[in-house]
């Protein structure tokens, strides 16, 4: 079965080519990342903040372009064998680590295996775990995955148990990027502070809350990077206002585009961009905590709250409001889904289906975010509003510590909080059965449907597209009904550059998978 890479893609953004006039060989760019990262180990990242710096440290076997198209990276080459069970990659030889040594293949055997070893508990486990071996591995029972092999320097041959999804294209996710093995085995758990990968950029330092350092890769194989240095200057708890007050002030060369600068959208002094990527923006409900352990209770909750007033009164209109869990233009986007939609009079006689008759008795529900704005004050606000209208209390609460944060939502110690999830891969799956899969380490809500279990578990395995299609579709809508999350908005990728930027590419993954190596910075003389 072919995986559909459907990308909305655009043009780049910038593609003029920089003339030796022009081009300012050592620029210094200044990006904002709204948290610090919780690591950058490719393995246990399981943020944006961390995605978008691993992405200039780190290479794969192969990944994605502006198209969507998987394209070759470290694998110069690769072929499968007819049944689609055997891969095997020939590796570019002389490519090195920001260290120095070679990369071989016994460094992508052992990069893969960190994957699958559940001490690092990775997102992506559950991608890879097809591959012949890997369960054996990951319960203790293998010292080694034996469907990963390196039969010499160069070559690497990977061999799975089924085949579903063309394995090519679960390699160029962010968690399957190559680290070097000496020094991973002599760092422990610090190398995700002091990452070494084989990227155009080399990391220089991380001062915690202030901000992370890059350095031009001068050997990468595809050539020296046009920058010298990337910056990012970190905002914790999300301050895009702040973000964009430094942009205007020459601070920083790119900022998002909070509702305060909306007016600088058109201001010829600064180049926008906004495309559709693959996102979606929600309200997760821990459905083993009492009382969102009722399923009345979470249906209440999304029929109390007026998400199109809330998005036209506190956002001013600037996302795509979602009816669902998969953005337009996914494989698997369902125009006709019948969400819980604003109906308070329904949330009010689920209450006292529930045992709560206009709220008497039920617990105030604490509502945590991540970050930290006046705008998301504001929006807690309202939904604090409309949630009370019905007879719902709730408590509103902060930790803008995005890695304490995280590990509390993880860990499943939040009743109600905001989250955001961005595709790996432009795929169905990507949303659905890593957040709703009963068993799936990223499981956010700690939902649980032997139904859904079964049409997600039924849709890997579907060779044919619409069947595929069709099982995704019968998943999100018993998910929606059961309301473990209250999807809120689509995120589009809509930013400010400053006008002697160049070179910009943007995908359907949107932020972290913009290739800076190819940015440029126009003499501003």
């Amino acid at each position: 079965m072919a995986l559909a890479l459907v990308g909305l893609a655009a043009p780049p953004a910038y593609a003029e080519e920089p003339t030796e006039s022009t081009a300012r060989e050592a620029g210094v760019y200044r990006r904002p990342l709204g948290n610090d990262p919780a690591t950058l180990d490719p393995v246990r990242v399981s943020d944006l903040y961390g995605r978008s710096v691993t992405e200039q440290i780190f290479d794969g076997l192969v990944q994605f372009d502006q198209t969507l198209t998987i394209t070759p990276a470290l694998a110069r080459f690769w072929r499968a064998s007819r049944d689609g069970l055997v891969w095997t990659f020939t590796l570019r030889q002389g490519v090195k680590f920001h260290h120095g040594r070679e990369l071989t293949s016994d460094d992508v055997v052992f990069s893969l295996s960190r994957i699958l070893d559940p001490k690092f508990q990775s997102g992506a486990a559950d991608l890879f775990s097809s591959i012949e071996g890997a369960q054996e591995f990951r319960e203790g029972r293998a010292p080694t995955v034996s469907g990963l092999q390196a039969p010499d320097r160069y070559t690497v041959r990977v061999t799975l148990r089924e085949a579903s999804t063309p394995f090519v294209s679960v390699l160029a996710l962010g968690h399957a990027k190559i680290v070097p093995r000496d020094v991973v085995e002599k760092q422990g758990d610090a190398f995700g502070q002091h990452p070494v990968g084989t990227g155009p950029f080399t990391f220089v330092r991380w001062e915690r809350r202030k901000e992370i350092v890059l350095s031009a890769n001068r050997d990468y194989f595809e050539g020296p990077p046009r920058l010298a240095r990337v910056v990012y200057r970190i905002f914790p708890g999300e301050l895009s206002d702040v973000m964009c007050r430094d942009f205007d002030r020459g601070e920083l060369d790119e900022s998002p585009v909070p509702p305060v600068c909306r007016s600088k959208v058109n201001d010829t002094r600064y180049q926008y961009v906004r495309r559709v990527t693959f996102s979606v923006r929600f309200y997760g409900l821990q459905t083993r905590m009492k009382p969102m352990s009722d399923v009345r209770v979470r249906r209440a909750i999304a029929h109390a709250i007026d998400r199109n007033a809330l998005l036209e009164d506190v956002f001013t209109g600037r996302f795509q409001p979602a009816s669902g869990i998969l953005p337009l233009g996914l494989p698997g986007y369902n125009p006709n889904l019948k969400p819980l939609g604003y109906a308070p009079a329904r949330a009010r006689e689920l209450l006292r289906e529930a045992g709560y008759p206009e709220g008497r008795g039920l617990p105030t529900i604490v509502f945590w975010s991540g970050a930290r704005s006046e705008r998301l004050e504001r929006e807690l606000d309202t939904v604090s509003r409309h949630l009370g209208a019905v007879g719902i209390r709730t408590e509103t609460r902060y930790e803008t510590d995005w890695p304490t944060f995280s590990r509390q939502v993880n860990d499943g110690k939040l009743p109600m909080f905001i989250y955001a999830w961005y595709a790996d891969v432009p795929d169905p799956d990507n949303f659905l059965f890593r957040l709703f899969y009963s068993r799936s380490p990223r499981n956010l809500t700690g939902y649980s449907n032997s139904v859904v279990d079964t049409l997600l578990v039924q849709a890997r395995g579907e060779k044919e597209l619409a069947r595929r299609m069709d099982l995704y579709r019968r998943a999100e809508q018993t998910i929606l009904d059961d309301a473990p999350i209250i999807p809120i908005w689509h995120y589009p990728f809509e930013r400010l550059f400053q006008g002697y930027v160049r070179s910009v590419e943007v995908n359907g993954l949107g932020d972290p998978y913009i290739p800076l190596r190819k940015i440029w910075l126009e003499d501003r003389r």
